[in-house]
């Protein structure tokens, strides 16, 4: 008790141990799809020529695995730095927007660098399970995802790049198809429930399908392509199919 007391004198009045123990709980699933996603860029990484060190080392930095696996090919073929910058500031955008929806999620005593350490973690799962607690949250929940589910990603990663030196290749050749199966089962369920969000999918495959295919297109590096299809299709769907202003609220209501 006299303990509490110093920590809530010094400011950390937020310390919530049971929102933290809540927050691990929530992170378990996450960590053990984090693994088998990073396991597979761990793969990818060796395969392509990265250090084992140098995998690790994206992952721990980065933590995204639609950023590190578009990376990946633009390191490997010494893409220009402004192309790398482009790609990863268009694919990692969203979660600027997830941050400033965290940061109004957060209970309004929990002092300001509580929002600096969290915006490290931000993920899509870990932004979703935390948005869905009901009312406002304590930093220790968010600490307590994180404190589980980055070390998954990271160790998956470790992991993946050690066992792709050891593994049959025909076996390392399977795994790399599971970062397909992880994008599937990202966009397939919102893709059935809204048919917006079914066309973007499908343009983005024929807009992509061009930059592949079409002789005038094919020489535009893989980082363009991204950056291209996402501007594009992305700035076409919001602007002839934009969210209603009560829909809007609603949505914050919910976050």
């Amino acid at each position: 008790m006299l303990q509490f007391e110093k920590l809530k004198t010094a400011g950390c009045s937020t310390v919530n141990f049971s929102a933290w123990k809540r927050g691990v709980r929530d992170g378990i699933p996450i960590c053990l799809g984090y693994f088998a996603v990073s396991f597979t860029f761990g793969m990818m990484a060796v395969g392509e020529g990265l250090a084992v060190w140098q995998a690790v080392l994206i992952s721990a930095a980065n933590i995204t695995s639609a950023g590190q696996f578009a990376g990946l090919p633009l390191i490997v073929n010494g893409a220009p730095y402004v192309e790398m910058a482009l790609t990863q500031f268009i694919i990692n955008l969203r979660y600027s927007l997830m941050s400033f929806s965290l940061s109004q999620k957060i209970e309004r005593q929990a002092p300001h660098f509580h929002r600096f350490f969290i915006a490290y973690g931000v993920t899509d799962e870990i932004f979703g399970v935390t948005v869905s607690q009901p009312g406002r949250t304590s930093p220790a929940y968010s600490y307590g995802v994180m404190c589980v589910a980055l070390p998954g990603w990271v160790l998956g990663t470790l992991c993946g790049a050690v066992s792709g030196n050891l593994l049959p290749d025909f076996i390392v050749s399977a795994l790399g198809l599971a970062i397909y199966g992880m994008f599937l089962a990202i966009i397939i369920p919102p893709a059935k429930k809204d048919r917006v969000v079914c066309g973007v999918v499908i343009c983005a495959m024929l807009v992509s399908a061009m930059f592949r295919y079409l002789p005038p297109l094919r020489g535009v590096s893989s980082g363009f392509v991204v950056i291209i299809t996402t501007l594009l299709v992305g700035g076409a769907a919001a602007f002839f199919f934009p969210i209603r202003e009560d829909r809007a609220e609603e949505i914050a209501d919910e976050c």
